[in-house]
């Protein structure tokens, strides 16, 4: 199993409960594709370096998953970049 790492910014502007539905419902399509979530947090509104988008600030979760193939990560940065709540998102694989 491959270990990637997923960080990714949600805009500052949706209420809290959006914020989070917007959080479990992409952890739920990296668990439909077959990824093992293990561990998925709420690092809380911060600070952007620069300005993306329009925003100044955004909320940073944070997701560690494993995979036996890309399957889950391509979705998930499929829909990310289509998705206007999400204004920023990082995938790493860990173990290059």
């Amino acid at each position: 199993m491959t270990k990637y790492e997923i960080m990714y910014i949600v805009r500052p502007d949706l209420e809290e409960s959006a914020i989070k539905k917007v959080n479990e419902d992409f952890v739920q399509i990296l668990k439909n594709n077959g990824a093992n979530v293990t561990e998925s947090k709420e690092l809380g509104q911060k600070q952007l370096a620069y300005e993306i988008k329009k925003y100044n600030t955004g909320y940073y979760f944070l997701i560690n998953l494993e995979a036996e193939n890309d399957k889950a990560i391509k979705e998930f940065d499929r829909l990310a970049l289509i998705n206007e709540d999400i204004i920023r998102h990082l995938i790493i694989n860990l173990e290059k």
